[in-house]
C-alpha cells in the first residue's frame, strides 16, 4: 500500500466528516487507506463515521490519551509506505496527495534523505497561515517570536527564523519544522525515530517529532504547490487549560533538547507565560457580525428555498449550469455578503482555490460538503468554526 492517512479526531463530527470525504476523494486513484482514531469524543463522531464512512478504519480509544499517543496508535495500524498525519478540521484538495507523492519521488529530492514535508495550509478565510514552514525555536529564534522582532524584520536573517522567511509561501524548500495539522513521510522513518513522544500531550509534539528527524540527517521540506484548509482553533478551547498544557509543552521541549542557564530559562518561562496568555487573549470570541445575505454557489435550485427557510435571510443563486463558477465584482461591492460553495458541483479543489484567491477581501465562506446536511466554515482562525444544520 502507498499511503495511510491517519486522522485522530476529538469532538469535531462535522469537520471530520468533511475532511474525510476530501481525503476519500484524493485516494481515488491512490493505492491508500484512512484511519480515524477517535479520543472518546462526546459527541456524535463515532457513530456518524460508522454509518457514512463504514469502510473507514476506526479506532475508538475509551479516554483521551493525547495527540502523539493518538497518532501513534492510528500509526502502529498503519500499512502504507507514506503516512499522513491529518488534523480533522482541514481539507485537502483532491490532487493534494498525487503532487505530494509525485514529488518525493521526484529528483527534486535528495535520495534516501527525506525526512517531514509539510505543505501551504490557509485558514477558512483563505489567509496563508505561517506556522505551515517554521525554523527550530532555539532560545533566540524563541525570543525574537515572543518579542515580534521577526515583524519588525521579516526579510533578516538573524530576526525572520521563526517563521522560516527565508521563503516564501509560494515557494518550496526545505524547512525545519512542520505543523501537527499536516505532516506527510515514510512510515518506517516515522517508527525509527519513535513517532511523537507521547511524554508531551500536546502543542509541542509536532516540533519535538521535525527536531528529531533533523537530527536522524534527514531534509524536511514546505512544499508549496498543493493548498489544504486548515481551519484551527476546532479541537481546543483557549481557556486556562490551553494555556497551562501550552506553557508545559514548551517547558517539554527546551527541557528535552537545549541546555539553558538559570537567568534564561527564567526569561523563557516569563515569555512562555506572556506569548500563551497571548493565544489565549486571541482565543476569547470577538465580535461576530451575521452575513445580511448569502450567494449560493450550486447548480442546485432547490437548495436556495431550503436555506432561506434556515437562515432566515436573502439568498442569491448563482446558477453553475448557465454561469462560470466565479466570484463577480458585484459580489465584492455587497456588504456583509457570505458566498456559500455547493461541493456537489464545486471539487474541493476549485473551494480552496476559491477561499486563497479571495482573502483579504473580507467575504465569508460556507460549503456544503457533498451529500452532507449542513453548512460548514470558520472566519477567525483564532475562534472555533460555525455549522449551520440544513436538515
Amino acid at each position: 500500500m502507498q499511503l495511510s492517512v491517519i486522522i485522530l479526531n476529538y469532538n469535531v463530527r462535522y469537520f471530520l466528516e468533511q475532511c474525510v470525504l476530501s481525503v476519500q476523494s484524493a485516494l481515488e486513484t491512490i493505492d491508500g487507506e484512512i484511519i480515524v482514531i477517535d479520543n472518546n469524543s462526546p459527541d456524535d463522531s463515532c457513530k456518524m463515521m460508522k454509518q457514512r464512512f463504514p469502510n473507514v478504519k476506526l479506532i475508538q480509544n475509551n479516554e483521551n490519551v493525547g495527540f502523539p499517543k493518538g497518532n501513534n496508535i492510528g500509526v502502529a495500524q498503519a500499512k502504507g509506505e507514506y503516512i499522513c498525519i491529518l488534523n480533522p478540521d482541514t481539507v485537502v484538495a483532491e490532487d493534494t496527495f498525487i503532487k505530494i507523492l509525485n514529488f518525493v519521488t521526484s529528483s527534486a529530492v535528495e535520495k534516501n534523505n527525506l525526512g517531514i514535508l509539510g505543505c501551504k495550509l490557509i485558514d477558512g478565510t483563505g489567509k496563508f497561515l505561517p506556522e505551515s514552514k517554521r525554523s527550530v525555536p532555539t532560545p533566540w529564534v524563541a525570543f525574537t517570536k515572543i518579542t515580534g522582532l521577526y515583524k519588525l524584520f521579516p526579510k533578516s536573517g538573524t530576526f525572520g527564523k521563526y517563521y522560516a522567511q527565508h521563503l516564501n509561501e509560494n515557494q518550496t524548500g526545505k524547512v525545519d519544522i512542520l505543523v501537527g495539522a499536516f505532516m506527510f513521510m515514510k512510515r518506517d522513518l516515522y517508527l525509527e525515530v519513535g513517532g511523537f513522544d507521547e511524554d508531551c500531550f500536546m502543542y509541542s509534539d509536532d516540533i519535538d517529532l521535525s527536531y528529531r528527524v533533523l537530527k536522524e540527517g534527514k531534509s524536511n521540506y514546505y512544499f508549496h504547490d498543493t493548498t489544504v484548509i486548515h481551519y484551527k482553533g476546532e479541537s481546543t478551547i483557549k481557556d486556562e487549560t490551553y494555556m497551562k498544557r501550552f506553557q508545559e509543552a514548551m517547558h517539554f521541549f527546551y527541557k528535552k533538547h537545549f541546555e539553558i542557564s538559570l537567568l534564561f530559562s527564567l526569561f523563557m518561562k516569563i515569555g512562555i507565560v506572556f506569548f500563551s496568555l497571548v493565544k489565549m487573549f486571541q482565543g476569547k470570541p470577538g465580535i461576530k457580525i451575521a452575513p445580511k445575505s448569502y450567494l449560493l454557489y450550486s447548480a442546485n435550485e432547490k437548495l436556495v428555498d431550503k436555506l432561506r427557510l434556515v437562515l432566515q435571510k436573502k439568498v442569491l443563486f448563482h446558477d453553475l449550469k448557465t454561469e462560470k463558477m466565479v466570484i463577480s465584482s458585484s459580489v465584492k461591492s455587497k456588504i456583509s455578503t457570505e458566498v456559500i460553495l455547493d461541493n456537489e458541483f464545486i471539487s474541493f479543489k476549485e473551494c480552496i482555490a476559491i477561499l486563497e484567491s479571495s482573502r483579504n477581501k473580507r467575504f465569508t465562506f460556507k460549503i456544503i460538503p457533498k451529500n452532507a446536511k449542513f453548512l460548514i466554515g470558520s472566519n477567525n482562525s483564532n475562534e472555533r468554526g460555525e455549522i449551520i444544520e440544513i436538515e
